[in-house]
């Protein structure tokens, strides 16, 4: 396996520039079996991740990525769990927000992402 601190890297810089553009360029990370709770909203297959991500009540969106840590996950499959955390601006809002987000990612002709958990941290 790759250096999974890098594949992390890679991948977390992607998702974020892609989501931060054009959340309907996501789709190609997600499968049919792909699985995302977004806050407490649970939700299954690629069009409909996508579908939820497009039509979150903002327009504009710039993701800080604070750290990221990663571990390689599922004995005898080749898959990586990222831990995100960081800020993000959503529209004119000037306080960033604080956010986590982790992924599951699964090798099969490239990853992709099997599971995504997102969370507002307030405080």
């Amino acid at each position: 396996m790759s250096n999974i601190n890098d594949i992390a890297k890679q991948f977390t810089e992607y998702y974020y520039q892609a989501f931060d553009a054009d959340r309907r360029n996501l789709a190609p990370l997600y499968r049919d079996m792909s699985m995302m709770t977004w806050e407490s909203s649970q939700i299954q297959g690629a069009q409909a991740i996508v579908e939820k991500l497009v039509s979150l009540p903002f327009q504009k969106v710039q993701h800080k990525i604070t750290t990221v840590d990663a571990q390689q996950s599922l004995p005898g499959v080749n898959a990586i769990l990222i831990l995100v955390t960081g800020q993000l601006l959503v529209d004119e809002e000037t306080n960033p927000q604080q956010f986590s987000q982790t992924f599951q990612l699964v090798e099969n002709e490239g990853f992709f992402i099997y599971n995504d958990v997102f969370r507002l941290n307030y405080s």
